[in-house]
């Protein structure tokens, strides 16, 4: 089944155009309308689809697990914590449901506690701790009775798979550390029962990163990427064999999706072509199918990671009907005429928006759950009966924010210096004639990673409804454009990867859409490293620059460990990051021409910078040791530090004041006050 974009970005803007009309600053939402903590989110329909349960808080409140009976629509609190809040959950069978923790109004540095491992009947009753939430927390906790219960050690996560959900016993995993904590050294897959706690280890390959179930949720492969090759392993009957090996990071010749109901595998592989597509595997005879099952014109196959349940293969009636996926926009490639004559009558009811469909896994009532979007609409979720048409909104995230003062999106195509084709995704401020606008290149970190599609964007959103065009370019190296488009991005930190942002911003002037006197460049992490090269390679084309958690050096990747704590594996550099970025010896020459650091004399542009005090990605004296050398050469620097952050802003507070400060400096340098 070869798709094209199911539902591109232009046949939506056309189906929800707008008039032109200038918002005012009055009308203006303000930051905490962007940058808020969702108030509804993660919605998940038991197995029968008789019941949703969500994460759910109101003002002042802690995120609570709430369940919805789907009949009445009546809200029962299943759990909740005083000093905590509910972090991931998932449904253990149509009754119960697992969950851990976190604590949303502390800092990375402040939260001490592991997440922990707690159990609940739908409607609060048979609670259960399973695991320990403090490093130094005693093996026994006091339950409600006079009996005490063994808890699992702190180290123990459950596996983010639902699993076939017909019993009481979920998957979880427990993580076995390094010495010093800094490598993880092995996954040992156990299987608990949520009423008792009791759990069993399952058999297992040797080392394993990672677990996939089969859809009777049962480990069918085991994946390890902690050693010096990718491998997976397959398990048949009792016993574990080898189903691949390659190299690390990259040159995989499939990636498991998942097993269909029959037991066959799908996995994401290129095959003979520049994009990955979704092909059946045969384990068997260990080769794919001829022809695959789902694939894109334009983009690679990727699994639908934001899929409600959890898992990209959608079956009903023990036959796989559909197959969740992720290009320029979330959707279901439905296999079967009931399927997309469902998607056909939401799409009606809700015409202009992306409506990614969830069915129960194993339906008992009508209702499928419906999330909904598009780029001026953040996520909204609704319950759809498909035998009477009722559809009912049950939550959004961001309900501060108003479709009609964001900006429309646009998804484009610009050729950089040697003809590569760049992929870009445009927010256009609302109410503009798209004319000599002041111009945000807002890069995605990563770099190897997808970045951003067509869709509601807090960051980009934010700046357009300042009065800012911005682009967001999937320059080479971005992941998701195709073979070709990724292998170009190798070992071009600061070369071709920056000229591809360059082009997208002189592109734009040339267009016309942009005023080429008021361009800045900004972004986060490798974003806030291509910030600042930025600033050194093109001084003429951008007037400023806004980095946080930028890398500043990259040979201090390899060896600034000895002035802070870093969470980049020993694994990734020795093997991912020498061959992706350069290697600290061989390609020494190049780093030093790429360095920020090295450079930091040249750039003269006023420049914001914003670190996190207690950043184990990108430590915080990268951003020291650059603002020690760029101070004597630039007055134009802002020096922000967020003392317990860490790579990115956790607490709402300090999200919402950075990006104040972002629109004041972006005003004084590029916008209304220039």
């Amino acid at each position: 089944m070869k798709l094209h974009r199911i539902l591109s970005a232009s046949v939506l803007l056309a189906a929800s155009a707008w008039p032109l009309r200038v918002v005012t600053a009055a009308e203006l939402p303000p930051a905490s309308a962007f940058f808020e903590n969702s108030r509804f989110s993660s919605p998940k329909l038991s197995p029968n689809g008789r019941y949703l349960a969500a994460r759910v808080s109101t003002p002042g409140e802690r995120d609570r697990l709430s369940v919805i009976k789907l009949d009445d629509m009546s809200v029962k609190v299943a759990a909740m914590f005083g000093d905590a809040d509910i972090a991931y959950f998932q449904w253990v069978n149509d009754n119960r449901l697992v969950f851990n923790g976190a604590d949303r109004r502390m800092t990375y540095s402040d939260d001490l506690h592991a997440a922990g491992l707690f159990a609940v009947n739908r409607d609060g009753s048979n609670y259960r701790q399973l695991s320990k939430t403090d490093y130094r927390q005693g093996d026994e906790a006091a339950t409600g009775s006079k009996m005490k219960e063994k808890l699992l050690d702190w180290n123990h996560y459950l596996l983010g798979q639902p699993g076939r959900q017909d019993s009481d016993e979920v998957y979880i995993y427990k993580a076995q550390f390094s010495n010093n904590y800094s490598e993880v050294k092995n996954h040992t897959l156990l299987r608990l029962n949520t009423v008792t706690g009791h759990a069993v280890p399952v058999n297992s390959p040797g080392q394993a990163s990672n677990w996939l179930l089969d859809q009777q949720g049962e480990p069918r492969l085991a994946i390890n990427d902690l050693g010096k090759q990718h491998v997976v392993y397959l398990r048949e009957g009792d016993s574990w064999t080898k189903l691949m090996e390659s190299e690390p990071y990259i040159g995989h010749a499939f990636e498991p999706v998942g097993f269909g109901p029959d037991g066959a595998l799908y996995v994401a592989a290129r095959k003979d072509s520049d994009k990955t597509a979704l092909y059946r595997y045969d384990v068997a005879k260990r080769q794919l199918a001829a022809e695959p099952l789902v694939g894109l014109d334009n983009y690679d196959y990727m699994s639908d990671l934001e899929d409600a349940n959890g898992d990209d293969l959608i079956v009903r009636d023990n036959q796989l009907v559909g197959i969740g996926y992720s290009a320029d926009v979330r959707g279901v490639a439905w296999l079967d005429a009931k399927g997309k004559a469902l998607q056909e009558q939401i799409d009606r009811l809700l015409p202009g928006l992306v409506n990614v469909i969830t069915l129960p896994r194993r339906a008992e009532t009508p209702w499928v759950l419906v999330s909904s979007y598009s780029d001026v609409q953040p996520l909204v979720y609704l319950m759809y009966n498909s035998e009477t048409g009722k559809l009912v909104k049950v939550g959004g995230q961001h309900n501060a924010i108003r479709a009609d003062q964001m900006g429309r999106q646009e998804l484009v195509n610009y050729k950089a210096r040697d003809g590569l084709s760049i992929p870009a995704l445009i927010t256009w401020p609302r109410g503009t004639d798209k004319k000599k606008l002041p111009l945000v290149m807002l890069v995605h970190g990563g770099p190897y990673v997808h970045g951003s599609d067509w869709g509601w964007n807090a960051d980009a959103q934010f700046l357009a409804s300042r009065g800012y065009m911005v682009i967001e370019p999937a320059y080479r190296g971005t992941v998701g454009y195709g073979w070709k488009h990724f292998k170009a991005g190798w070992k071009q930190w600061g070369l071709k990867m920056q000229d591809d942002i360059a082009d997208g911003a002189r592109w734009a002037a040339a267009q016309g859409y942009a005023d080429s006197k008021r361009i800045c460049i900004a972004g986060a992490s490798y974003g806030g490293y291509a910030t600042l090269m930025g600033l050194v390679n093109d001084g003429d084309l951008y007037k400023c620059g806004v980095n946080w958690a930028g890398v500043t050096d990259i040979k201090l990747m390899y060896t600034g460990s000895w002035s802070g704590i870093s969470d980049m594996s020993d694994r990734w550099l020795s093997y991912g990051a020498p061959m992706l970025i350069g290697d600290p010896e061989r390609d020494a020459a190049q780093l030093n021409a790429t360095s920020p650091l090295l450079q930091a004399a040249r750039i003269k542009q006023p420049l914001l910078l914003a670190y996190g005090g207690d950043d184990h990605r990108v430590p915080l004296y990268h951003g020291e040791k650059f603002l020690s050398a760029i101070k004597p050469s630039n007055p134009g620097v802002e020096w922000i530090v967020y003392e317990k952050e860490g790579h990115g802003w956790r607490l709402p507070q300090n999200r919402i004041d950075f990006w104040n400060r972002v629109e004041q400096f972006l005003n004084k340098h590029i916008g209304a006050a220039q």
